[in-house]
């Protein structure tokens, strides 16, 4: 047990090292480079990107050089993608991009590999139930995995609050802020106190650091693991043709269950895509500053990670239907009141308010959902969740692509209608599973399960 909590410490710690780099750069995208949408463009790319990788990469980099070293490559693409923000351009952000989101697929999936290999492997000796071993890594990963959203924006918060050329936001600005923004005016109202050359870079310095610390503390310390323990030695040999993995993910969708999950894993990333690119952008930046982007999202963070650790605990006693719906009151509640609300530096609290009910929501739709996948499609695991990522991945795309192209009250209706076509599904999903077993728990049909994801974050 303890070389393998030591192996899950390693990886929690690898990942929060990476994150608190890239989750930084993602939260200030929209607002550092907004000048003809780079930054949420280069955001869109990296989710478009991911969308192909997450295809055909992972389990041909898996079998060929094994879950830790998958790891430790694909974290180099994402110190590309630090780099390429020193000079940040169509030429240098965009590709790098590219790079980030063909790694962010097999980052995750070796991550969720491996945790649920350990946790099987040791359950089998310890004589444990396999499912309450890999719940107890996973929840050790994304507490100390969550935290790297604070690290992250606490540094940039820090570091632009040096900044000697913060200007007063004038009230002509300010009413272009919030949900009827003035789409014509965005540049001027979130460029008017950009930090400067030498804070921007002092940043992304200590960024790729972190970036290249976690590639090191993957390399050294990390245990090699075998992909395929359970695996015939026929399945080893065999290594399967892009055309068979790309089919199987799109075979998966026959799956009734499947198909009716596609709106609710859309959904994940249309929420976050709205959080991270137009609430920082046009009610953070617009009113309050660039140094403030910071502070609001480790708010988000702080709740998100206690919150994905307390909604996993509970939901064996209160079951996740109750989840769902306190996610889908708490959401709909936020979309509403920031259609109605004008954001204003004296209103200082209500900016912190926001992202806290939108983290609770989070650490809803990303415990239960990736739960959820894990247990209704336990005998085909690989393929409901590449499927996973490929929509919550588009529901990215989408969300970055109209970013800069809609005024934020179109975008808080679109989301709305997602968010209620998603509770409508789900609701069928679970209709459909009540009766194909009635009487019988669904957690409790399978002892093991299979590994589940977190993409809050890529």
């Amino acid at each position: 047990m303890e070389r393998n909590l030591k192996n899950v410490l390693v990886i929690s710690f690898g990942f929060l090292l990476l994150f608190t780099a890239y989750g930084g750069l993602q939260s200030l995208q929209s607002s550092l480079h907004s000048e003809e949408g780079l930054g949420v463009a280069s955001l869109s790319v990296v989710y478009a990107a991911l969308i192909l990788s997450s295809m055909f990469l992972p389990p041909i980099l898996i079998k060929k050089l094994g879950c830790k070293w998958t790891i430790a490559g694909s974290m180099c693409c994402y110190i590309a993608f630090s780099l390429g923000n020193f000079y940040a351009s169509w030429y240098t952000l965009i590709p790098t991009s590219v790079i980030l989101g063909l790694g962010g697929a097999p980052l995750w999936s070796a991550k969720c590999t491996y945790l649920t290999i350990a946790g099987n492997s040791y359950a089998e000796k310890a004589g444990k139930n396999g499912k309450d071993i890999i719940n107890q890594y996973f929840g050790v990963f994304f507490l100390i995995f969550q935290s790297s959203g604070i690290w992250g924006n606490l540094i940039s918060s820090l570091i632009f609050s040096q900044a000697s050329n913060k200007a007063e936001i004038s009230e002509e600005n300010l009413a272009c802020c919030g949900a009827y923004d003035c789409v014509t005016d965005t540049t001027n109202t979130t460029s008017s106190a950009e930090p400067c050359n030498s804070l921007i870079y002092t940043l992304l310095g200590i960024y790729t650091v972190s970036g290249v610390l976690a590639v090191l503390l993957i390399v050294i310390f990390l245990d090699q693991i075998k992909p395929d323990q359970a695996e015939t030695e026929k399945e080893i040999l065999e290594t399967p043709s892009f055309c068979s993995m790309f089919l199987a993910a799109f075979q998966h969708l026959k799956d009734k269950r499947q198909c009716l999950l596609i709106p609710l894993t859309m959904y994940s990333g249309f929420e976050q895509g709205f959080l991270s690119g137009d609430y920082t952008k046009m009610y953070v930046t617009c009113a309050l500053g660039i140094h403030y982007v910071g502070y609001v999202m480790i708010c988000f963070s702080s709740v998100n990670s206690l919150c994905s650790l307390l909604f996993g605990k509970i939901s064996q006693f209160t079951g996740r239907k109750l989840l769902f719906a306190l996610a889908a009151v708490t959401n709909t509640a936020c979309i509403i009141a920031l259609l109605l609300w004008k954001p204003h530096p004296k209103q200082l609290a209500v900016f912190f308010v926001f992202p806290a009910l939108w983290g609770l929501s989070d650490a809803i739709w990303q415990t239960q959902t990736n739960g959820l996948y894990g247990i209704l499609f336990e005998k085909h695991k690989e393929a409901a969740f590449a499927n996973y990522r490929l929509w919550e991945s588009f529901g990215f795309v989408i969300a970055f692509g109209y970013s800069t192209k809609l005024q934020v009250y179109i975008k808080l209706y679109i989301l709305l209608s997602v968010l209620v076509l998603s509770m409508v599904t789900y609701g069928a999903v679970e209709y459909l599973e009540a009766k194909s077993s009635p009487g019988t728990p669904t957690a409790t049909k399978k002892e093991n399960v299979g590994p589940l994801t977190e993409e809050t974050d890529t």
